[in-house]
């Protein structure tokens, strides 16, 4: 049992984490399915999206290890990847001017602007238009972006009139996405900003940020001729994600701005 071990509970825009630095202990039992939907549990665990397991890297200054609640392992989490970057200068792994983060999907830079983290991530991949698109349940357009992790993009006349559970759990498992599926995102305008929701797998439910979502939407959005190389997107939770958008030698190269928030710190009991 892992009973007394340190953890931190941190939110990204909403999108919550359960993270464990490894130098407290062994993590093996912690990277365990069972003991991660434990944790995650709202009810009966502590509560989160999704784990983190901060370990020593020989790449970089810190690597990061996510799980989703359902216990799979997740090859990015760009609000993970935000609040690690936080809470790496909490600990004293990294400066906060520029750090290195090893993930699954490669190496990541990032830094703290302020108090809010920042993070390079990897270019976005297989960018195309799909077809699945529903006119006459307000959605305008669809498309599909690897950022991190696959994700569908759905462009709405309204994101507060989607049924993000039922519409997000078809396309998320649509044949075009892979045997793995997709994240699924809802976006329409709001002002000056883009409203954003997000049914995600690994949780197969609605969640109140997505990081990654948001790099993907912002892509689609751009390469649809709807915004410019900087787009704000305001999350289910009310927080805003912001992506800057660059391109270089025919790849998108994109940059994450979010919330990394300290809720608070605990020791595990009988999770």
């Amino acid at each position: 049992m892992t009973g007394g071990r340190r953890f931190y509970k941190m939110s990204g825009s909403g999108n919550d984490f359960v993270i464990f630095d490894s130098r407290d202990g062994d993590v093996a039992e912690l990277a365990e399915p069972d003991r991660i939907r434990r944790l995650c549990d709202r009810r009966q665990g502590i509560g989160a999206d999704g784990v983190v397991i901060v370990q020593p890297s020989s790449r970089a200054d810190v690597l990061m290890k996510y799980f989703n609640s359902d216990g799979s392992v997740g090859a990015m989490c760009g609000n993970a990847a935000l609040c690690v970057t936080r809470l790496a200068v909490g600990l004293g792994l990294a400066k906060p001017a520029a750090m290195t983060l090893e993930t699954d999907d490669g190496v990541l830079h990032s830094r703290l602007v302020g108090d809010r983290p920042e993070i390079d991530l990897a270019p976005v991949r297989g960018i195309r238009e799909a077809a699945e698109a529903r006119p006459d349940a307000g959605e305008r357009r669809l498309g599909y972006a690897v950022a991190g992790v696959p994700h569908v993009v759905v462009l709405c006349d309204d994101v507060a009139d989607v049924d993000v559970g039922a519409r997000g759990a078809t396309l998320r498992r649509a044949v075009w996405t892979g045997p793995e599926g997709a994240n699924v995102n809802f976006v329409s305008q709001e002002g000056s900003q883009w409203a954003m929701r997000t049914f995600e797998r690994g949780v197969e439910a609605e969640t109140l940020a997505c990081g990654t979502g948001a790099v993907a939407t912002a892509t689609l959005l751009k390469t649809w001729g709807l915004t410019d190389a900087h787009t704000a997107l305001r999350t289910r939770s009310g927080c805003t994600l912001e992506v800057a958008l660059r391109e270089a030698e025919g790849s998108v190269l994109p940059r994450l701005r979010g919330e990394g928030r300290l809720v608070f710190e605990g020791s595990l009991g009988e999770v």
